[in-house]
């Protein structure tokens, strides 16, 4: 078994060693949510979104894929059918596929609305960046240049805290009188609650009062939000009672979710238990996220009774138990530190999954080696492994922090290089992180060795830079070592040396 295990780590290292610039692979931000493989509506429209779910998200392959549905296989498709695509695939973070299908709709001379427009501008944020994002807003006919365009680029501009963009761009919209409406004060309120200026939403609250703009679910969890922040439960009260002479947004699960949160972060127990109830009650026709976030309610304040009537009751709610529930319970559990439920429940779902997610898998994974259980976690992955699921950045992951745990340096650093080949783009800053975390115990322990090991593998995977360097060299420092080399390898590496570099090379490379 340990021979096996080996030989994965091996072999994952010698790919990384062939994949030096993967880092650039994928433009996707974030894919930690896979797409729901369900889909609600026809069966012909199920096959086709399952199809497109299970595309990468680089090059045209959803372009690729609808022109032969529509064109090879003479098939139809409806734009109610693409529209809900586009939704779904949005709400599982899958920009990419969902940004081609807008895509394709254009080619195919189809009528994008201002809303479809909207979309285009927030998914190619996400997807590409800020600048693709203006591109697309400034490129549009003036026409569609309206209350929607604008306020999904504002929208961007506040995510990212571009503060002087966002004002400016708010002005523009005062100007052509586009701002007077919830979206555009949501906006607003999300740039104060990023800033820590979570003071300033109340302000803007009362401000859509007097100008007789309705606030909607949004604004009020973003309200709610700003008062838990100021540690004002009685403001966030306030706001639920209003919430409560709305019937349409009083009937919306998500408004007692937020409140229940509140009162878990406060610690009023009782309060949030009376509030998960009244969401419960609002779960009419049955939403699986609301299941989910019951689950995770309930483990916050470790009521296992309600976790498993909550799981009871999301299995009988629908025909089929999808993966996303069976690994929402699986965190469930391992936060509730149950690790026999966490076995018999993985027992479960492997009795009759379809394929074999790692996410889940990775669950009872770190369950096992947080439990000092390495022989039972290696024996997973190798399960795993032969059913044809493939480790993950996250799974490589536990494994490091095992090792370093247990002090075993070789091995961890083995499994760092191992990861390599599975970092995606939005992993990248995480992946780095942790080897500033390794770098600064190599130096703590004046451990050049493994340091110099750690730069060899970083080197590879072209994730040198100054921070690096500036770690390997303190190691040096405060080993006592030289190495008269280093100035020569930092330039090798175009690595600029700053002054205060500088200064730590003097004391490793004499002259």
């Amino acid at each position: 078994m340990l021979r096996n295990f080996k030989r994965m780590l091996w072999r994952g290292a010698e790919t990384s060693r062939r994949l030096c610039s993967v880092a650039s692979q994928t433009k996707d931000r974030a894919q930690s949510r896979s797409p729901a493989r369900r889909f609600r509506g026809s069966k012909e429209a199920s096959n086709l979104y399952h199809r497109i779910t299970r595309l990468e998200p680089s090059n045209e392959g959803v372009i690729q894929a609808m022109n032969d549905w529509v064109v090879n296989k003479g098939k139809t498709i409806c734009r109610y059918d693409i529209s809900n695509f586009v939704n779904q695939l949005r709400k599982y973070k899958q920009f990419s596929l969902a940004l081609q299908l807008l895509e394709w709709m254009e080619r195919r001379g189809m009528h994008l609305t201002y809303g479809d427009h909207a979309y285009r501008i927030d998914l190619l944020w996400k997807a590409e960046g800020i600048l693709s994002a203006e591109k697309y807003f400034t490129d549009l006919p003036k026409s569609f240049q309206n209350k929607f365009t604008y306020g999904a680029l504002l929208n961007c501009y506040c995510n990212e805290k571009m503060v002087d963009k966002a004002m400016a761009h708010l002005r523009k919209m005062r100007e052509l009188n586009l701002a007077s409406n919830a979206p555009a004060y949501n906006s607003l309120m999300t740039l104060h609650m990023k800033l820590g200026e979570a003071e300033k939403v109340p302000v803007l609250a009362q401000e859509m009062k007097e100008k007789l703009i309705e606030p909607d679910s949004f604004t009020y969890n973003i309200l709610m939000s700003s008062y838990a922040s100021l540690k004002d439960i009685e403001g966030v009260e306030r706001v639920m009672e209003e919430v409560k002479t709305r019937s349409e947004i009083d009937g919306n699960w998500t408004m007692y979710g937020s409140l229940a949160a509140v009162y878990i972060a406060s610690g009023l127990f009782e309060k949030a238990q009376l509030a998960l109830k009244e969401l419960e009650q609002r779960n009419k026709p049955k939403d699986r996220e609301a299941f989910h976030f019951l689950l995770s309610m309930y483990a916050s304040i470790g009521n296992a009774a309600e976790v498993n009537r909550v799981w009871q009751s999301l299995k009988s709610a629908f025909q089929k138990t999808t993966n996303l529930s069976y690994l929402t319970m699986l965190q469930t559990l391992a936060r509730l530190d149950d690790l026999d439920g966490l076995a018999k429940c993985f027992e479960e779902w492997e009795s009759g999954c379809s394929s074999y997610d790692i996410r889940l898998i990775n669950v009872l994974m770190g369950a096992y080696l947080k439990r000092d259980m390495i022989q039972e976690a290696k024996l997973l992955l190798e399960k795993a492994t032969r059913k044809g699921s493939n480790p993950n950045y996250a799974t490589f992951m536990m494994f490091v922090d095992f090792y370093v745990k247990n002090q075993d340096m070789d091995w961890a650093l083995k499994c760092m290089d191992t990861a390599i080949p599975k970092v995606k783009e939005h992993e990248w800053k995480l992946y780095r992180e942790r080897s500033y975390f390794l770098l600064k115990n190599f130096e703590e322990e004046k451990d050049v060795d493994h340091a110099e090991e750690l730069y060899r593998i970083l080197k590879r995977a072209n994730c040198l830079d100054q921070e690096v360097y500036n770690f390997l060299i303190r190691t040096y420092v405060v080993a006592g070592m030289v190495e008269p080399q280093m100035r020569q390898r930092m330039e090798a590496d175009g690595i600029e040396i700053m002054p205060e570099t500088e200064r730590l090379l003097e004391s490793i490379c004499p002259d």
